[in-house]
């Protein structure tokens, strides 16, 4: 059975579309697992919750990252192996992801059960929040398997070809989601654990369907639990390619984390709440940024198998040209109706919403940048180029440091809203040229190579 089903006659921009919008998709309805949670938080538990859950997201992000890493670096594998119509390693990276799934989610269970509340004290959280955010921790913790499999199994599938599966999957899972969060938020009264059992539950659908999937006839694929000709050389080489996108949610519950700590410091549990309703705003455009490139990987990733470097070049082109459009539309909307996308997750609390619409027009003027920076991790990742894209990433990390010590012993709370903003700019000024200058020595073409057209 061959691995392709694509239809031979697509152009670049349709093959780009064909699996950037339900890539796109996917990813805004994995975000609406954490912003339903926040909405329903925010209006039933109030801002303390809201404050609580901003502080147990950067130790719960971590299992999505887990199941991106396997779920990209297996997935690359996976198109790599359709473009060389190489059914064999196709499946042997399947059979390679199911293990590490289910050996990462036993480790990970072990780190939140033991450590959550550590994690949890360093961000300053005080008794309140603390046994709040408590409850959320240790629910994913003994979930971490459907947490870190419904991270990859999308993933999975969109390398199969079938990226509509993937988003259906994972829109039935975020339908789910909001159903269960006011059952248990709204009606049964039980906080921040009735969101965490919400998504868990509407989590495993998708974990369910996916399995289903690759029992089926729409994959030349089998999900197996085996041991057989199992090799850790290939399991390093799904974790070294999927590690720049491990790293990409370190840092962002790094910075989260970070943040918090400092807002704890120079503010109060009311300037926790304010980063968290501005945490959402980040997070819908973060995810359509991520959509785009997780859409352009399976592509770049079959013209890399293929040796088509010049369809590399558009397919980049074409989604640098969309993330900054998606970037820059979605700070103007925000900056000209904060109130209203703020009200979301706000019942009348006036000082909150001044707090929210500062962070805003501080924190999120420069996001687009930000999105560029994704693009260019999965571009690397995508062309077999693990150890720049893992480059990227760690030096996104270890870049705010500096920014989020020094700002704001100087500029006090405002510092703290602004060091993501100007390091992400440093860090532009680096990571941008490394894209260009490598597609031009792939293509062997000059700077004023005409990019294509939307």
């Amino acid at each position: 059975m061959p691995l392709t089903h694509s239809p031979p006659t697509l152009t670049i921009n349709q093959n780009f579309w064909r699996y950037a919008i339900p890539s796109i998709a996917a990813m805004l309805v994995t975000g609406l697992y954490q912003i339903v949670d926040g909405i329903f938080v925010g209006h039933y538990v109030g801002y303390q919750g809201l404050a609580a859950i901003n502080m147990a997201w950067p130790i719960t992000y971590l299992l999505s990252g887990l199941g991106l890493m396997i779920g990209i670096g297996s997935g690359t594998l996976i198109s790599i192996a359709r473009g060389e119509k190489n059914p064999h390693h196709a499946q042997r990276a399947l059979d390679h992801a199911v293990l590490l799934i289910t050996v990462i989610s036993v480790m990970a269970l072990v780190l939140f059960i033991h450590f959550g509340e550590t994690l949890l004290t360093i961000q300053g959280a005080n008794h309140t929040i603390k046994a709040l955010a408590l409850q959320y921790v240790q629910s994913f913790g003994w979930a971490a398997f459907v947490t870190i499999f419904a991270g990859a199994i999308p993933m999975l599938i969109r390398n199969d070809d079938s990226p509509k599966i993937a988003t259906g999957l994972l829109i039935a899972g975020a339908l789910t989601n909001i159903v269960l969060d006011y059952l248990f938020i709204g009606i049964f009264k039980w906080q921040l654990q009735g969101a965490a059992i919400a998504t868990i539950i509407a989590q495993s659908i998708t974990v369910v369907g996916g399995i289903i999937y690759f029992c089926s006839a729409y994959s030349p694929l089998r999900i197996r639990l085996t041991i057989v000709n199992i090799q850790f050389s290939h399991c390093w080489k799904i974790m070294s390619l999927g590690s720049s996108v491990l790293i990409m949610y370190l840092y962002a519950s790094f910075v989260v984390a970070l943040h918090n700590y400092q807002f704890m410091q120079y503010g109060t549990e009311l300037t926790v709440s304010a980063f968290a309703i501005v945490g959402y705003m980040m997070t819908l455009y973060y995810l359509v940024a991520e959509g785009i490139a997780e859409g352009m990987q399976p592509p770049v990733s079959y013209y890399y198998g293929a040796k088509q470097p010049q369809n590399i070049s558009k397919t980049t082109f074409l989604a640098i040209k969309v993330t900054i459009i998606a970037g820059i539309s979605w700070f103007a909307l925000l900056y000209s109706f904060p109130h209203t996308l703020i009200g979301l997750f706000n019942s009348g609390n006036p000082a909150l919403t001044s707090e929210a619409v500062s962070g805003i027009q501080l924190h999120l003027f420069a996001m687009f940048l930000d999105g560029l920076i994704v693009l260019a991790t999965v571009y690397f990742m995508s062309v077999d180029k693990a150890g720049k894209a893992l480059t990227i990433s760690i030096s996104n990390m270890l870049v705010q440091l500096p920014f989020l010590y020094f700002l704001p012993q100087w500029l006090g709370v405002n510092g703290v809203w602004l060091s993501m903003p100007l390091s992400t700019i440093l860090l532009s000024i680096i990571v941008l040229p490394m894209v260009w200058h490598d597609l031009q020595q792939r293509n062997k073409v000059t700077p004023s190579m005409p990019q294509p057209a939307l």
